[in-house]
């Protein structure tokens, strides 16, 4: 524990927003956005994800003694998704590692602080510089043939996780094939000063496509759909809490001055104050500290070489207690909840369509026999499955797809119910990223 307080004491009163560059709620509806995400393309903004890059014969040491991913193969241009934990094996921060040459890597993630803090306390013959670039997410079904006629170039040979330079609006920009979204996608990357350009060219190309703007009111829709927990949505990093003081220390004191007033400064430098909704009201900020496996992560892990939180995840690959799960929710209990804002009797906390308008960790409990046995996070409305959902993590004994499960629902409080559930596949959408993009019909 970090304070003999109650959780809640931790939290902070007004919900975070998200960040204003993301764009605005809605621009032609969210219900038409959503659709074009798996029928035609859509155009998303990510460029205020912080990134650090790290160069020098020591920079592979460091990311590898920070990482549970492998580095045994990874060629310059290709990408992986890395993921730093702390010793308990809780995960600190993850995102997009590249790799530009030899020597060069990019990591574009929530907290990169944290190897900064490292490179600069530890023994590592590298260096740090903080770029700032945009990244246009370009994804759908439709991503394909939308980006080869505006580059003018074949991308057929662009496999997944894997780079191409192009060139836009007079702009060159390495195109990163990935797709958090469960669909074909491309990462568009370049110099901050060509951001206007470059996505005007994008949404200019793509009308004949049925291009599409993401809209914040359902950012989180695709994440939750291909399963790909968000940290600060679903779950908090372990840094959360303070309780790692040499690191808050160390920002203290050297926070470079490129990052002063900007997301790179944000709550992470010190304890962290976290908007928190949700039943759950366990004792402290830990509870919300999420490990590779329930995340989904077992994969990306692997034990090839030394690095923090290796035993504490040697032993929970080999026995997990939690696992993640999607839970689909009953809908006439959800229309019970509308129903009592109309009604004599408690108004139950408003299931907000498609998902809550804020970004902040989201909890409740899942119950089986009034006993808790997992959480439930940050939930949303799919309208293409017209279903409720929630990325959630649940004990190991009941995460078999079709178990019925009950989420208490409603601030620690306030008035209170009980939402029925099943747990569902995982990932609710099927995977589409990894196509082979040379097969006819690709596009």
């Amino acid at each position: 524990m970090t304070d003999s307080a109650p959780f809640r004491a931790f939290t902070s009163a007004a919900p975070m927003p998200y960040p204003p560059n993301i764009g605005l709620p809605e621009y032609t509806g969210w219900k038409d956005e959503q659709w074009a995400w798996k029928n035609t393309v859509y155009i998303g903004d990510w460029s205020f994800v912080p990134q650090i890059r790290i160069t020098g014969p020591d920079a592979l040491r460091l990311l590898s003694d920070l990482s549970i991913n492998s580095f045994a193969n990874f060629p310059i241009g290709k990408a992986k998704h890395c993921v730093q934990c702390d010793e308990n094996g809780n995960v600190i921060t993850e995102g997009i590692l590249i790799r530009h040459g030899e020597e060069d890597f990019e990591l574009e993630c929530g907290v990169p602080q944290w190897t900064l803090f490292h490179l600069e306390t530890g023994d590592y013959d590298a260096k740090a510089s903080f770029p700032s670039t945009h990244k246009l997410q370009v994804s759908g079904p439709k991503a394909l043939p939308l980006m080869e006629k505006l580059t003018g170039a074949s991308l057929r040979d662009v496999k997944f996780m894997n780079s191409k330079y192009a060139t836009i609006a007079g702009r060159d920009v390495m195109l990163l094939r990935q797709g958090m979204a469960g669909e074909i996608g491309f990462e568009l990357h370049g110099p901050m000063e060509g951001h206007d350009e470059v996505y005007a060219a994008v949404v200019e190309a793509g009308q004949e496509f049925g291009i599409r703007r993401l809209g914040w009111r359902w950012i989180q829709l695709n994440h939750l759909e291909s399963w790909y927990p968000t940290a600060s949505v679903h779950y908090l990093s372990a840094l959360a809490g303070g309780t790692n003081r040499e690191y808050v220390e160390f920002m203290d004191k050297h926070l470079p001055a490129e990052w002063v007033g900007t997301v790179m400064e944000g709550p992470l430098r010190y304890d962290f104050g976290a908007t928190f909704t949700g039943s759950w009201d366990g004792p402290d900020i830990e509870g919300l500290h999420r490990n590779p496996v329930e995340l989904g992560w077992t994969k990306s892990i692997n034990f090839d070489h030394e690095f923090i939180g290796r035993s504490a995840l040697e032993a929970l690959v080999a026995q997990p207690r939690r696992v993640g799960v999607t839970l689909e929710f009953n809908s006439d209990d959800l229309i019970a909840i509308y129903s009592s804002m109309f009604s004599d009797g408690p108004v139950y906390h408003l299931f907000e369509i498609p998902h809550p308008p804020f970004a902040s960790n989201w909890a409740d409990k899942i119950l089986v026999d009034g006993r808790e046995v997992g959480q439930s996070t940050h939930p949303g409305y799919s309208y293409t499955y017209r279903k409720a959902l929630a990325i959630s993590f649940i004990d190991v004994e009941y995460s078999e797809p079709g178990t019925e499960v009950k989420v208490l629902w409603g601030n620690p409080g306030e008035p209170q119910t009980e939402i029925r559930a099943t747990v569902a596949r995982k990932p609710y959408k099927q995977d589409e990223r990894r196509k082979d993009l040379s097969l006819s019909g690709a596009s």
